[in-house]
């Protein structure tokens, strides 16, 4: 399996620390308020590449955090007047939600980063004794320049970013030794929440707190570090930064990073009116659809939001399940359980759409030609599942769609809604007439049923519905 490595920025053979063990972390969200698509990417393609781990026979340690301390959480709980822990809790609960209606699988852990507080001071104390972190006022700062490898995920150079971007530089500049030296803990401000340490009363800087979390929970060495391509610079070199000097080891083997979100070819911004929370989206469709649509690019691409493109990807979802939908109508009915001859020789055909899917996602999690690899099974599925087929063939056919898609943590075997007494009778009643051949009535019904948001659909296995 080869993952493209942003460190060295190639592609390299996947090779765990410990053998069929993977320690992974993925940079979750700031809980201040709903989730926005943009915050669903990284977790829903890392949630995938951790199903094709398992998949592959991984036991997979999969930590993802919550950040339940930032100025923007103590700023809504201010307009709200209510504790910051109230805020954050609340959309932890609501990014949960979120989380599992995308089928996003809850990590193994999920620490909060106000519950390792103390694990923060003991490696702001340790950089401190080993030279590389130092106080100043009540404000705790890290010495880039003590640590040599600084830039080496990002590729900056270090002085041209101390001699040209002021951009990149961390406020407070008047009291560091540097001005790339960036806060391990902040002193406290009147009304917000603080925890008492060495240096006073304050709070811990946003870097530290995923080196520590990561540490307590993988260990000091880690197989892969994820998230979007945003947390590169600075979030993520300064995480290599502290935990390498803390530890005197390599952080992470392999960083994984997605690409950014577009909102119609636009970067997605409350300004600009794009602005999308996935709840907001689970409104207008099921949010397999956005999952599916997510997947339908490489992870490290752009990709593209758009209404047109939903739609595209909400009628190619359908394909999938309405073919395992049609598989089992025909399952219902099939009388032989018996393979023929010519499909044991469809059955060993079969196999080579497994194999494109995992030469798919065997190249760096490559998703998109995983989804087309399914399709192709699906017109297998729709060309060769006859009425005359045999249970054992059309069993294979099904579990085999089905088994492909929830690699992909996508949900295609649809449980079948029960339909009010009066929408059942009313649809017994047009097949009667279409029996019959009264066909105006049989239109009239339809139109009645559409009407009520129910699709009907003819098909050579008979009559099917759908909401609308």
């Amino acid at each position: 399996m080869q993952l493209y490595n942003t460190l060295t920025k190639k592609k390299e053979e996947f090779v765990p620390l410990e053998p069929g063990k993977v320690k992974m972390y993925v940079c979750g969200p700031t809980v201040y308020n709903f989730i926005h698509i943009g915050n669903a990417r990284p977790m829903i393609v890392f949630d995938t590449a951790r199903r094709y781990m398992e998949y592959k026979g991984y036991e997979v340690n999969y930590v993802s955090n919550f950040t339940d301390v930032d100025d923007k959480i103590i700023k809504k709980a201010l307009e709200e007047g209510v504790p910051a822990e109230e805020i954050s809790e609340r959309y932890i609960r609501e990014c949960k939600k979120d989380m599992a209606d995308m089928n996003v699988r809850p990590a193994t852990t999920h620490p909060q980063a106000t519950r390792e507080i103390q694990g923060m001071i003991e490696m702001i104390q340790d950089l401190i004794e080993k030279g590389y972190a130092y106080e100043v006022e009540g404000t705790v700062y890290f010495r880039t320049r003590k640590f040599d490898q600084y830039g080496k995920l990002s590729h900056k150079n270090l002085d041209d970013l101390r001699s040209g971007n002021r951009s990149l530089l961390v406020s407070g500049e008047e009291q560091k030794e540097d001005p790339l030296d960036f806060v391990l803990w902040k002193p406290k401000k009147e009304g917000e929440p603080f925890w008492v340490s060495p240096w006073g009363q304050g709070r811990p800087g946003w870097h530290i707190e995923c080196s520590v979390m990561a540490k307590k929970y993988l260990g000091e060495e880690i197989d892969i570090h994820a998230g979007g391509e945003d947390l590169i610079f600075p979030h993520h070199e300064n995480e290599i930064a502290q935990s390498e000097c803390c530890n005197g080891k390599i952080f992470a083997r392999y960083w994984l990073h997605n690409g950014f979100l577009n909102i119609d070819n636009r970067k997605m911004s409350k300004s600009l009116g794009n602005f999308f929370t996935v709840r907001e989206i689970g409104e207008q469709y099921d949010l397999q659809v956005l999952r599916f649509f997510m997947l339908s690019a490489h992870y490290r691409s752009p990709i593209n939001f758009s209404r047109e493109i939903m739609e595209s990807s909400k009628s190619a979802l359908e394909r999938i399940v309405t073919a395992v939908s049609n598989l089992k109508h025909l399952l219902e009915n099939a009388s032989t359980g018996e393979l023929t001859a010519r499909e044991e020789e469809l059955l060993a055909e079969m196999k080579e759409f497994r194999k494109k899917f995992e030469e798919a996602m065997d190249d760096d999690l490559n998703t998109a030609d995983a989804q087309a690899a399914i399709f192709e099974l699906v017109k297998f599925a729709n060309t060769h599942g006859k009425e005359d087929s045999s249970v054992l063939f059309l069993t294979a056919v099904r579990q085999e769609i089905i088994s492909l898609s929830d690699i992909l943590g996508l949900l295609v075997d649809r449980k079948e809604e029960n339909l009010d007494q009066e929408i059942e009778d009313l649809i017994a009643e047009r097949q009667a007439a279409r029996k019959a051949r009264n066909f105006q009535r049989a239109d009239e019904i339809r139109d009645q049923l559409q009407a009520m948001g129910i699709i009907l659909e003819d098909t050579r296995e008979g009559v099917k519905w759908k909401r609308a």
